[in-house]
């Protein structure tokens, strides 16, 4: 399949009815506040486009004062505060990040996504949402022929990435740290980088950082 074919299958259209819930609840935020982008976050690339990327971080879903806000994955909320300075740091990312689209801030060889491009109700999509919008995560992976990593945020989004790189859940199990080997990709997992898990202690920055660190030493081996 053509690389255009395959970034046109990557993005959900604007009103995408797939998911009949999400649908509705981006609709009633969208008369409450029509100023904001609601609607399925886009994958967020570097200048240079798909060729460039070699390594995609996967996220979990939009906040909705986040991302379905902005229209940027991460931009608005907390997460992405860690998130953009961690990927500054490593040199994946150049810029200052000021938690708005528009501030210039732009990927170094990397891309940013969602399992789930649209905001779900309270932060949690159900099951049925997360299998539908693999169809989007799928062609998402598979648009950028140079990837040689993939760092999942959070046990959901590790468990449908695996399922969209061909591989066994049971084979491949979420920790924090992790690394594995599927579809020819090599995966590493994290913790989400949500408040409430820095806030419980689940995940500190130094355990964030130590990621990346095993992230950057792989790709510039």
């Amino acid at each position: 399949m053509s690389a255009q074919n395959l970034a046109l299958l990557a993005e959900p259209s604007r009103d995408c009815p797939l998911c009949p819930r999400l649908h509705d609840f981006i609709a009633q935020w969208r008369q409450r506040e029509p100023e904001w982008f609601n609607a399925p976050v886009p994958t967020f690339l570097p200048p240079e486009g798909d060729e460039a990327v070699r390594f995609l971080i996967i996220g979990l879903a939009p906040g909705l004062r986040g991302a379905n806000r902005t229209g940027r994955p991460f931009t608005g909320d907390y997460a992405g505060d860690l998130l953009y300075s961690t990927l500054i740091r490593f040199g994946f990312a150049r810029g200052e990040f000021k938690a708005r689209p528009d501030d210039g801030l732009e990927l170094v060889g990397t891309a940013i996504t969602n399992a789930v491009r649209c905001v779900p109700p309270e932060n949690k999509p159900v099951g049925a949402e997360i299998n539908t919008c693999r169809g989007f995560l799928k062609p998402t992976i598979e648009r950028f022929p140079n990837l040689e990593a993939v760092l999942t945020l959070g046990g959901i989004a590790h468990q449908t990435t695996v399922r969209a790189l061909g591989g066994r859940v049971a084979a491949m199990p979420f920790k924090h740290g992790g690394r594995h080997q599927a579809g020819g990709i090599t995966l590493f997992s994290s913790y989400h980088c949500s408040r409430y898990n820095t806030n419980t202690g689940v995940l500190t920055e130094e355990m964030f950082v130590s990621v990346f660190s095993d992230v950057a030493k792989f790709l510039h081996k």
